[in-house]
């Protein structure tokens, strides 16, 4: 056995689980005594613990007995056995489950089989089902076994990986294994007889799945960023990259392995950095960084799994761009002592600024990265490196054309160890101001001005013009309109002066707190032209030119005086002063108005209608009431209010049938209606009671006889009754009971009184319900009539029947002694008393001697 580690196997210790071998420190096993190996294969678990690092890793080991030498070193006669094909035979079959006969003829159970694991490849191309091993037990020799197995992979989610012949105990993989998807599989094999019953205690297998190499390193980032100071010693770290590989890190698949492909640039060498081969860092393997020559380097790299070999092992690479950042190593130089600059007059304060240090001359300049060459430049904001700003203005071609400058820059960090170089360096500035066209602007941006509304259209408001700052250019300002909502302004192009459109409304929505706003446009005919915008804003005084309006439309009153009131109130568009106190009075036309009702003013603006007669017919009334406000001139409005007169009830709320009659109905057509509401419910419940009635037929219809049977109403005759007792013929005294039954058990069979009881056991009849459900009556009726049918002692026996038994020698004559009265027929009149029961009885019997 072998174990490898990072040192290469040194000072791995290895130890089995059997006294019998050991295993020496190269890995060799040996047997440690004489050792009597069993016939089926012997199977241990070797451990390596390795002291540079934490845990330890087992592996299984299993000895294959080969057959044994003769004495005189020849092999058995036969066919040959190679070590192949014994493994083979002997891995074909395994016997988890082993017994051993003894001596004296007694079987003595063993422990278990410790089964070794089952090794399956990935990627596997089949055929599937493939076998992977045979599991049998010695009882199958005795009793028929079924085997089964469960666990992951078999009964468990990833269902039917793995699956086993019931008789045979062949066990075998359905499809492709894949490691990087699950490594381990662990199943219990079960053995149980035809019955269920377990046969053998279940046994653990362990399947692992054997790793390919099947997948790339993977980047953990496709480009990696670092960087490395400029004039940094060979050695220098600079970054880390890494690679993943899904194989097996323990073997040569998921071993990777880092080296650079290329470099770019290849300046100064072409071997600027290396990389170390199994922990991916980066360093400096060469001198000569200069951020002022090279700023950037890209490197690829490449991962290689198989231990780094391109043959066999799959690759895949990663970019690492390694910027070299910069130290203070030049001091800042001018390329020459005399500069001349030509810049362009702006007139915004926050353009053209100085940047560095000036000994003399006027402080107006323009911003010049060129005037001094340095590694940083003019333009590197922030932190220490900032050059310092002493002074910053506007430029005006109108002011000045020309600016003389001596200008001094130097680092204000200082230089990096081992530079023996001066810090600053001055030069003269000459800068020509070059006019350009300035946008015009507006004086007096956001000009407010201030009129009453209403003025009439044409009106000339005021004179809104630009200023063109371009002294030296004959140019012309044209002016325009930007925004103006209402559409209410108009503004002449030429000298900007701004008249009314239409009349201005303080009312119209366009006004916010009294304001309206517009917007202009002045633009000149320069090369290229220029424009600029002003804002007016119209603060407009009100007017009183909006009559009061009164709230609210609609209002409901009761039909007799009471405090139920309409409270009313005004509104106007308009703002104080021209809004109220307002005036509330009822017209004098038509004359009712004044009559049916009254008004009482509250305050400046509210007031109550109410009610000035004692009673007023329900219905809708339209009240018209002027309202005047406290405007100079005042404006007054006549508005109508629909007020609905309807009867109250004790709380003064109007009543629904006065709600009804307030809408314009009267007293007949609200009776009407509720008429013909109470017939419509009457007929909805007549409906609904008939309907039940005909369900409740429908139910009971089923029990009724066949209309064919009905006798109620029919007389049917069945016999004469002959000439009394005089014309029967048969022998009274047989009605008479015995006294005892000797007679009848003493004659001879086949022969008995057609009046006597069969003796026989009692039949057992069907327990009557107490109260049958009416849907089982005629099926309750049939089942008596046929146990009737069927009992042999039920009634009658024959035409004569013995009722009952009065004892001989009855003291009373013959009923035919009594005579009955046939002088005069019996009067059955009173029948028709008794109720509709009797009435067919009144009608037959009943009616007198006409009958």
């Amino acid at each position: 056995v072998k174990f490898n580690n990072c040192a290469g196997n040194k000072g791995v210790r290895y130890e089995t689980n059997s006294l019998d071998f050991k295993v020496r420190a190269d890995g060799t096993m040996y047997a440690a005594r004489q050792v009597q190996m069993p016939s089926k294969p012997l199977v241990l678990r070797v451990t390596a613990r390795d002291p540079q690092s934490p845990g330890r890793r087992e592996a299984m080991v299993r000895f294959l007995v080969a057959e044994k030498l003769q004495h005189n070193g020849h092999k058995p006669k036969g066919r040959k056995v190679v070590p192949g094909e014994l493994a083979q035979q002997q891995s074909d079959t395994l016997l988890p489950w082993r017994q051993h006969q003894s001596a004296n003829g007694l079987r003595r159970q063993k422990r278990d089989w410790v089964i070794p694991p089952i090794n399956v490849p990935e990627n596997s191309r089949g055929p599937f089902p493939q076998q992977l091993v045979r599991i049998r037990s010695d009882k199958d020799k005795e009793i028929h076994i079924r085997y089964s197995i469960t666990g992951v992979g078999a009964d468990q989610p990833p269902m039917e990986v793995f699956s086993i012949d019931p008789v045979s105990g062949r066990m075998y993989v359905t499809r492709p294994m894949d490691r990087e998807e699950r490594a381990s599989y662990h199943l219990r094999a079960h053995a149980v007889d035809m019955n269920g019953n377990k046969v053998e205690n279940p046994i653990d297998l362990y399947i692992y799945v054997i790793d390919m190499n099947d997948n790339r390193p993977e980047f953990i980032n496709q480009v990696y960023n670092g960087s490395v100071d400029e004039g940094s010693k060979p050695g220098t770290y600079v970054m880390t990259v890494t690679a993943n590989d899904a194989d097996d890190s323990t073997t040569a698949n998921g071993m990777v392995r880092y080296r650079i492909v290329t470099q770019t640039p290849q300046s100064p060498s072409q071997n600027m950095f290396t990389i170390n081969s199994e922990t991916g860092d980066i360093v400096t393997v060469a001198a000569g960084l200069d951020r002022e020559k090279v700023q950037q380097y890209i490197v690829i790299v490449q991962a290689t799994d198989m231990e780094g070999n391109l043959n066999y092992g799959l690759s895949n690479t990663a970019t690492a761009i390694i910027t070299v950042t910069d130290v203070n190593d030049n001091p800042p130089e001018f390329m020459t002592s005399t500069v001349s600059i030509t810049t362009w007059a702006q007139r915004c304060r926050d353009t053209q600024r100085v940047w560095g240090s000036w000994v003399g001359g006027t402080a107006h300049a323009t911003r010049t990265p060129v005037l001094a060459r340095s590694p940083w430049g003019f333009s590197r904001p922030g932190g220490p490196r900032e050059r310092t700003q002493r002074g910053a203005a506007a430029v005006d071609y109108e002011m000045n054309r020309a600016f003389m400058l001596t200008v001094m820059v130097s680092n204000q960090a200082p230089l990096a160890s081992g530079i023996q170089m001066s810090f600053q360096s001055t030069a003269g500035v000459t800068i020509s101001v070059t006019d350009v066209n300035e946008a015009p602007y507006f004086p007096t941006n956001h000009k407010l001005i201030r009129l009453e509304e209403g003025v009439p259209t044409g009106t000339v408001l005021t004179t809104f013009s630009a200023v063109d700052p371009d002294r030296f250019m004959q140019q012309a300002v044209r002016y325009s309109k930007l925004s103006d909502p209402a559409n209410w302004l108009n503004i002449n192009a030429t000298n900007g002066q701004i008249t009314t459109a239409a009349v201005l409304d303080r009312e119209s929505d366009y006004i916010k707190n009294n304001v309206y706003e517009a917007t202009f446009l002045a633009a000149d005919n320069g090369i290229p032209p220029a424009s600029g915008t002003g804002t007016l804003q119209i603060y407009l005084i009100d007017i009183n030119d909006n009559a009061p309006e009164l709230l609210p439309k609609e209002a409901q009153i009761c039909e007799k005086p009471n405090l139920n009131v309409i409270n009313i109130t005004a509104a106007d568009a308009d703002i104080d002063p021209n809004v109220g106190p307002f005036v509330f009075e009822l017209p004098s036309v038509p004359s009712a108005v004044r009559k049916n009702w009254t008004i009482t003013r509250l305050n400046g603006d509210y007031a109550q209608l109410s009610l000035r007669i004692m009673y007023l017919e329900a219905g809708v009334y339209d009240v018209p009431i002027i309202v005047t406000d406290s405007g100079n001139p005042p404006l007054y409005n006549t508005s109508v209010i629909k007020v609905k007169v309807c009867p109250c009830d004790e709380n003064g709320d109007c009543t629904t049938i006065g709600a009804v009659a307030a809408a314009g109905l009267g007293t007949g057509a609200i009776i009407a209606i509720l008429i013909c509401i109470i017939i419509l419910l009457t007929m909805v419940l007549l409906f609904v009671v008939w309907m039940k009635r005909r369900e409740k037929e429908r139910h009971t219809k089923q029990l009724l006889i066949d209309p064919e049977d009905d006798v109620r109403d029919n007389i049917l005759k069945y016999d004469e009754e002959g000439g009394g007792e005089e014309d029967q013929d048969y022998d009274l005294s047989q009605l008479q009971q015995p006294e005892t039954m000797d007679h009848v058990l003493n004659k001879t069979p086949g022969v008995r009184r057609v009046d006597e009881r069969p003796i026989g056991a009692e039949p057992q009849y069907p327990i009557r319900p107490v109260i049958p459900h009416p849907g089982d009556i005629g099926d309750f009726i049939n089942e008596g009539l046929r146990a009737a049918d069927n009992d042999p002692t039920a009634p009658p026996y024959d035409s004569l029947l013995v009722f009952d038994y009065e004892g001989s020698g009855s003291t009373a004559g013959s009923v035919s002694s009594l005579n009955s009265s046939s002088s005069g027929d019996q009067d059955y009149d009173y029948l028709n008393d008794w109720g509709p029961r009797f009435k067919k009885l009144a009608d037959m019997y009943g009616g007198g001697e006409e009958d």
